[in-house]
């Protein structure tokens, strides 16, 4: 069964949607979505993505990729608040969950939970020596992907550790 005929078995006939109410105003906001297979109310959660400036399309294709894989990242124009769009979401048997690298990051405290000097630190996942003394004494900002690097050595350092082996 195609992932069409199956979304439309699941949510009913398609419906023509006109002047989605959409809130007035919002911060852009990114979340990871999850749903059971088969427990997601389709439409009432492309709805609660349209209202937050998503376009149908969008919406129709995030809830999409719910239905088949269950979990699925998207970035709204404007989130009146994280607690409406969560309960909005919720109402649809959605989790959402607010998902990205966090604004800052303490390297100097990942670091010390880990029991490591700078040096050791620099060593075991590939940074420069002088990037980490940088960063923990606030001469530079790790950007974004260095951002996320660290929260995903602060989260699971093994996990880090294996990708950073050869495997030639």
């Amino acid at each position: 069964m195609s992932t069409r005929s199956s979304l439309r078995d699941l949510s009913g006939p398609r419906v023509r949607v006109r002047g989605v109410p959409r809130v007035a105003s919002g911060s852009r906001g990114k979340f990871l979505l999850q749903s059971e297979a088969g427990k997601i109310k389709g439409p009432e959660a492309a709805l609660a993505l349209a209202k937050r400036h998503l376009s149908m399309r969008e919406a129709h294709t995030v809830v999409t990729r719910l239905f088949d894989h269950g979990e699925a990242v998207v970035e709204l124009p404007a989130v009146e608040s994280i607690a409406a769009f969560t309960r909005d979401l919720a109402a649809c048997n959605v989790v959402a969950k607010a998902y990205g690298p966090p604004p800052k990051v303490d390297v100097k405290a990942i670091r010390e939970m880990m029991e490591m000097s700078q040096e050791q630190f620099a060593l075991e996942f590939g940074l420069e020596l002088a990037t980490v003394r940088n960063w923990e004494q606030g001469r530079s900002e790790p950007d974004t992907a260095a951002r996320n690097f660290l929260v995903t050595i602060a989260h699971d350092p093994n996990a880090v550790r294996q990708a950073l082996v050869s495997e030639d």
